[in-house]
């Protein structure tokens, strides 16, 4: 796979943590974190990624199916917590790899950072002291790079999923230029982006897709952009980017 520029990366700002990237084949990880942490984000990273291509190995449909899949007895933790959390909005596992890779490799590093931003291709996983914002990048909608949403300190490390029918590489059935979702699970907010993304192929399905992603156990706030229109539903703050 080509290297993209993710040039929405450049309105990432954290004055008072140390900013730098890891890249591992199809794996793109930001980092924000108190210290350099590069070397143990990329060991974290080699041995999620080869746990994962192992099993893959030995089961080509997790990785193939847009469907729910029951995972090998064998299966690693990581396969494992994929496939429950997209059995949850009933999508394929892979709709949850990017928010996985984001959360395991974070819960190692956050041992040595205590605020620590991790993104992967728009799904972040975070754990912040102060309030931050994340801009909201929705490719042709008018709202691209113009919003942002506002977060708050948890006491516990949370999520922000971003999926899109119209920007980047990921699978979608249909066409909203942005959903963003708010959970505690990266897994679970990875997957439940998916889902809610292919409910919605134009302006007229927002309404459809909060209501699906009002379904979904779990999540905290979800944020629908298509073209000049938005719709959003639970803990969501909306402010100028």
């Amino acid at each position: 796979m080509a290297y993209e520029e993710r040039a929405y990366r450049n309105y990432v700002r954290a004055d008072n943590l140390v900013k730098f990237e890891v890249i591992e084949k199809e794996t793109d990880l930001l980092i924000l974190a108190e210290s350099n942490l590069c070397d143990k984000a990329m060991a974290a990273v080699l041995k999620y990624r080869q746990q994962l291509e192992a099993y893959i190995a030995t089961d080509r449909k997790f990785r193939d199916t847009l469907s729910v899949h029951r995972v090998q007895y064998h299966a690693p933790p990581i396969a494992r917590e994929m496939a429950d959390a997209a059995r949850r909005v009933r999508v394929g596992p892979m709709a949850a790899v990017a928010g996985a890779l984001a959360q395991f490799v974070g819960r190692e590093l956050r041992q040595f950072s205590d605020e620590l931003i991790v993104e992967n291709g728009g799904d972040i996983y975070l754990k912040i002291n102060q309030p931050r914002k994340v801009g909201i990048f929705a490719g042709p909608s008018p709202f691209s790079e113009k919003i942002a949403l506002e977060l708050e300190p948890r006491p516990r490390p949370f999520s922000v999923c971003t999926s899109s029918g119209t920007v980047g590489p990921s699978f979608s059935f249909g066409k909203a230029d942005a959903v963003v979702v708010i959970a505690e699970n990266a897994l679970l907010a990875d997957a439940a982006a998916t889902a809610v993304g292919n409910a919605v192929t134009e302006a007229a399905d927002i309404e459809k897709g909060l209501k699906l992603a009002k379904k979904i156990r779990g999540l905290d706030g979800v944020l629908i952009i298509k073209g000049d229109q938005l719709g959003a539903l639970g803990k969501i703050r909306i402010v100028p980017l």
